[in-house]
């Protein structure tokens, strides 16, 4: 399934707060509820005591908020990593038949937090953020930095909104976060091992939950996993996406557990960075008088100039970064490095196989991940 966190938002027609000072501040004000509280917001959340007992609760958010008729209603936000509910972790991956058991864990969870929901008001509940991962497992002795590595190089935009890269834990980890959504890649074991001594320098929210699980990989030979999630964090940006990609779903709980909705995201990122990966940085010529040659050869339509410049940029490119050239040359046109950048993703060479085929071939084949089948 490859659904991590989800968040969906219930109205006060659909839940009922049976301990109300369960929530921090005590959501009294409900039962008084008419007088002018607008503004406050009470929330529950799991204690780092219950996770490190390996007990996984959601985080709930009691607010309220306007409607187009300009009353005022109470709403609950529920947001949750969905494996962690179901199997205590999210190396093992949901599958479409892990539907039912995960609402009813959910309702039965959130009883025991002081609130009560049916299972129907949960399933058709409007998501307002959803989180699409998968874990690629790499048992050919290679690890995620040197894919990370390899991303990093893409050197992606990923929206005209404002964005930022933000290369993590030594390079374990790196990710393109936009107004609206965030695309990450990171080392899934590492960024555990980060969490064992600080949750504060992990990727992840709620690691404790799941540390007894570093003990799976103590002795583990030629095993890693390398993440990926794209974080759709507002219901706009998601609904945009979906249009964009031709998936017909209404935005709630049920409608969005699907495999192929998840595999659909997942790769539309994917070819996005792919995209952006120029052919010279995956060509490996024999020498450079071979290079020459056949940027001769497969871009008859190229000037010198272009096939010069192309050239040059592949020989830098084994010196420097992109982002390190770009830097260098700041002063520079932008405009002319814009067209440099075009002409170089233009470029055509024989032979060039994407560095990121073993990511893509996990997401086409979207086995679900579980760490009973994982073999020391």
């Amino acid at each position: 399934m490859s659904i991590d966190t989800i968040a969906i938002t219930l109205t006060s027609d659909s839940f009922q707060i049976t301990q109300p000072d369960k929530f921090t501040p005590s959501a009294r004000w409900i039962e008084n509820y008419g007088c002018a509280v607008y503004g406050i917001r009470s929330k529950q959340n799991p204690t780092k005591k219950e996770l490190k007992q390996g007990i996984y609760k959601p985080r709930l958010t009691l607010s309220h908020r306007f409607t187009k008729n300009h009353t005022q209603e109470i709403i609950l936000r529920i947001e949750l990593s969905l494996p962690k509910l179901l199997f205590g972790n999210n190396f093992d991956e949901l599958q479409y038949k892990d539907f039912l058991p995960v609402i009813k864990k959910l309702a039965a969870t959130l009883e025991t937090m002081g609130v009560i929901a049916s299972t129907d008001a949960l399933s058709h509940a409007p998501v307002s953020a959803i989180h699409y991962s998968k874990n690629i497992a790499l048992t050919d002795g290679s690890i995620p930095f040197s894919y990370i590595n390899k991303i990093k190089e893409a050197n992606v935009r990923l929206s005209v909104d404002t964005n930022e890269s933000t290369y993590r834990n030594d390079g374990h980890g790196y990710k393109w976060h936009c107004n609206t959504y965030e695309v990450a890649f990171y080392d899934k074991i590492k960024d555990l091992e980060k969490a064992k001594y600080s949750c504060k320098l992990a990727i992840e929210k709620d690691s404790e939950v799941q540390l007894s699980i570093l003990d799976a990989f103590a002795n583990r030979n030629k095993l890693e996993f390398l993440r990926m999630e794209v974080r759709l964090n507002k219901r706009e940006a998601l609904k945009r996406l979906l249009t964009k990609l031709n998936i017909k779903a209404d935005l709630t709980f049920k409608s969005l557990f699907k495999p192929a909705i998840a595999k659909k995201v997942l790769l539309h990122y994917l070819d996005q960075v792919e995209s952006n990966r120029l052919p010279l940085l995956d060509y490996r010529a024999k020498s450079d008088e071979a290079l020459l040659a056949n940027l001769r050869v497969y871009n008859p339509k190229f000037t010198h100039k272009q096939i010069l410049q192309a050239f040059g940029l592949k020989k830098a490119l084994e010196i420097y970064t992109l982002r390190e050239l770009r830097a260098m040359f700041g002063s520079s046109s932008s405009r002319s490095w814009y067209r440099l950048m075009v002409d170089a993703k233009n470029v055509k060479l024989p032979a060039i196989q994407s560095p990121l085929g073993v990511i893509r071939e996990g997401i086409v084949q979207f086995k679900p991940t579980k760490l009973a089948h994982i073999k020391n």
